[in-house]
């Protein structure tokens, strides 16, 4: 190159006619200046050269990446290159970066279960390239590896394994669930050298109609819950009354056995009743005086002797068959 400039220089100066150039006086003063713009554009290009070559001669990689080398006449170079500065042939090789960090990857899609129940399942997953296949990446993948690899294996999994399960075990069994979504997707995604860190369902929702339908049944079932409280407090109030009639009945013959056997048995309830009765007046703040038959004390009058002159009668007619 520096010699066809040289030429071309050379020309020029000879089309110069002579005493056009300044300082002019011979012959050899045109040549010289011709000379000498030939060095100058000569250092000027392989000043460039060099400058070219010691920057392309070198590339970084930063944290958190990888690096492949394409080579002009051999192709892909099986080296994977780390973190920090390398060196390649300037134009001759090409620096291909890989971030190999931990990324997320969404997936939303709409599917049917077991018993024919549509369900949209949200799934995400954590991802990273295997950084020791990274040539093999790029040869059959590219560097948009995840978007060509994950949203096909993400939907064809997920499909799958919803398929097997009917709508309510899905709810019920969601950790079984997304355990065979994480296990079949992780085998699958082995074969394109994408590895998985982690696999969750993030989204699970249901068609409205079977949303309304679970709805109406369990409002169903709580009011059949409703219902047998109902039915059982019911049966614990009849259970009471019965309880309750009965105690009544046996104290209502108990009482009546007892004013047969001792007719006493009276004077005693009287004298009960009258000592509530004098408590009420005692701690009224108004003064009353009653006589002992507003007392209660001699309500019945003699009808309790005349009681106990009876009994003794029967009795004693009772003794005299006997005999």
């Amino acid at each position: 190159m520096s010699q066809q400039f040289r030429e071309t220089m050379q020309r020029l100066s000879k089309s110069i006619p002579k005493g056009s150039m300044p300082g002019g006086g011979g012959n050899g003063g045109p040549q010289r200046a011709a000379n000498a713009a030939a060095k100058a554009a000569t250092s000027l290009v392989g000043a460039g050269i060099l400058g070219y070559g010691a920057y392309n001669s070198v590339f970084t990689v930063d944290g958190g990446h990888r690096a492949v080398i394409f080579n002009r006449l051999l192709g892909m170079k099986h080296t994977v290159y780390d973190e920090g500065l390398n060196f390649n042939i300037p134009w001759f090789e090409r620096p291909i970066i890989y971030d190999i960090r931990t990324r997320p990857c969404n997936l939303q899609t709409l599917t049917g279960s077991k018993d024919l129940q549509m369900v949209t399942i949200g799934v995400r997953v954590l991802h990273k390239p295997n950084p020791n296949a990274l040539v093999w990446i790029y040869q059959h993948l590219g560097l948009n590896y995840d978007e060509r690899v994950l949203p096909s294996l993400m939907n064809e999994c997920a499909k799958a394994m919803v398929a097997r399960y009917n709508a309510n075990e899905l709810l019920t069994k969601r950790e079984q669930v997304s355990a065979d979504i994480r296990k079949d997707l992780m085998q699958r995604a082995l074969k394109f050298n994408v590895m998985l860190e982690d696999v969750a369902i993030t989204h699970l929702a249901f068609s409205p109609e079977y949303a309304r339908a679970v709805e109406a049944k369990q409002v169903a079932q709580q009011d059949a819950e409703r219902a047998k409280y109902v039915v059982i407090g019911a049966q614990q109030e009849k259970k009471t009354i019965i309880t309750k009639a009965r105690g009544e009945a046996e104290s209502a013959s108990l009482i009546g056995t007892a004013v047969k056997q001792n007719p006493g048995f009276m004077k005693l309830r009287r004298i009960d009743a009258a000592r509530d009765i004098a408590d009420i007046v005692a701690k009224s703040g108004n003064k009353v005086y009653l006589n002992a038959d507003s007392l209660l004390l001699n309500l019945l009058g003699d009808a309790d002797e005349k009681l106990e002159h009876g009994l003794e009668r029967k009795q004693d007619r009772g003794w005299g068959l006997r005999r």
